[in-house]
């Protein structure tokens, strides 16, 4: 798969991202494989009561984000946990 490819395969579904981190453009297509990562792994949050209703919400919108980043294939880091590197 070239970059763009992997870039939003890893956005879609955990499948998705295994499937990006062992077939794709690692290289060129770090930077989504990580936020992917980042998106999901803190996704997992919103099963905490009431507050993770509203956590949902805000890993939704992240998600959004990102993937759009994905497709216009830029590197824009999602809000609040973005910064985070998980992927060297």
């Amino acid at each position: 798969m070239d970059t763009k490819t992997t870039s939003i395969v890893a956005y879609i579904t955990l499948i998705g991202l295994i499937i990006a981190l062992c077939a794709g453009d690692k290289e060129g297509a770090r930077f989504h494989l990580n936020q992917a990562l980042v998106i999901w792994l803190f996704g997992l949050l919103s099963v905490i009561p009431c507050i993770g209703q509203i956590w949902a919400i805000f890993i939704f919108v992240c998600w959004i984000m990102g993937l759009i980043a994905a497709i216009n294939q830029e590197e824009k880091p999602v809000p609040l946990i973005g910064g985070i590197t998980l992927i060297k």
